[in-house]
């Protein structure tokens, strides 16, 4: 299908695998210095996302790969038309004692109308339009590369002479943490600035092609180093962590989460404030025939830590950010 039947066939999947994408980059982010604000969300050069930093690639890739990721889970589930498993290889011989067969999700499709409509927003022949299509690229290909093999025993009572195996997507939470390694080792595009023109020039798209060649399709790239994530920035949209809450001593936090309070606060100059605040929630519910719940309310004090403005360590602790200017989250 192509024309304005497949524009509304496909729009709602390539709306909510955008949101997805956004909720996943938020999750990712949630305790860095840059948590994903709603001014790095705009997806088209011309729109303004014209930064090129790590971040920013990390915002493409997410995004393409939650549209194809939605896209293919629909059409795998039947939810739209011209669609369906992929079968190309089922009945050839995938290993030792299995062959392909089932249905695996049908990340050609996917990937296809994903191209179709992500890619579009892509107008420009600038090396960051470049850039943006590269990463969105290797978000879709994040989505393949995470696939997981899924089997199906076959043979007299039970003995699994032979194994008929399919592919599935991912969780898209592995398909987040995926990138999100990419992210933490994007490589930064060294142009040749002496060949590089304004406009569409044959030297302009030499010197494109040429960086873009000594990298792998896999991988996220930027070629501006990352702002200050620790100060506002109004024009830029950045909030900076004055006010950010930040995690300490609660159970079962990871590694990243322990550290938040010094990320978010002590080495952006702040101080860790504690407030106490008073939860109310149901609580002793009970059932009672027929057909009501009844629930009591419970109030519980929790004590939650914020960044505050530390006046006095300000300038010492920004005079030394400056020197060693290692913004990257």
């Amino acid at each position: 299908m192509t024309g304005p039947k497949a524009f509304l066939t496909y729009s709602s999947s390539v709306q909510v695998g955008a949101q997805s994408g956004i909720a996943e980059c938020k999750h990712q982010f949630a305790w860095d210095r840059w948590n994903c604000p709603e001014s790095a969300l705009q997806l088209s050069t011309h729109n303004g996302l014209r930064s090129a930093t790590r971040e920013t690639s990390f915002v493409h890739a997410i995004s393409s790969a939650g549209v194809m990721y939605t896209l293919t889970r629909n059409c795998s589930m039947g939810g739209l038309d011209n669609c369906g498993c992929d079968d190309s290889r089922n009945g050839h011989i995938g290993g030792r004692g299995w062959i392909w067969g089932g249905c695996s999700n049908n990340v050609k499709f996917g990937e296809h109308i994903s191209k179709e409509f992500v890619d579009a927003l892509e107008t420009g022949q600038d090396v960051r339009a470049a850039m943006n299509l590269h990463n969105k690229e290797a978000g879709r290909m994040a989505v393949k590369a995470t696939m997981k093999r899924s089997c199906k025993c076959h043979g007299m009572s039970g003995s699994c002479s032979i194994q008929t195996c399919w592919l599935q997507l991912s969780e898209f939470r592995e398909i987040g943490n995926y990138l999100k390694l990419k992210h933490d080792h994007a490589q930064k595009l060294e142009m040749d600035k002496r060949r590089m023109r304004t406009g569409n020039s044959a030297d302009n798209r030499g010197a494109i092609a040429e960086a873009f060649s000594t990298i792998a399709r896999t991988e996220l790239i930027y070629f501006e180093e990352s702002p200050d994530y620790c100060v506002k920035n109004v024009s830029l949209g950045l909030h900076g962590t004055e006010g950010r809450e930040c995690l300490q001593s609660a159970r079962n936090l990871s590694q990243w989460e322990r550290r938040s309070c010094r990320r978010l606060c002590h080495e952006c100059g702040h101080k860790v404030e504690e407030r106490r605040t008073e939860i109310i929630s149901s609580c002793n519910c009970k059932f009672r025939w027929c057909c009501t719940v009844k629930c009591e309310q419970c109030k519980q004090v929790v004590t939650k830590r914020f960044c505050t403005v530390n006046n006095r360590n300000n300038a010492q602790v920004n005079n030394t950010r400056r020197k060693k200017h290692n913004h990257r989250r």
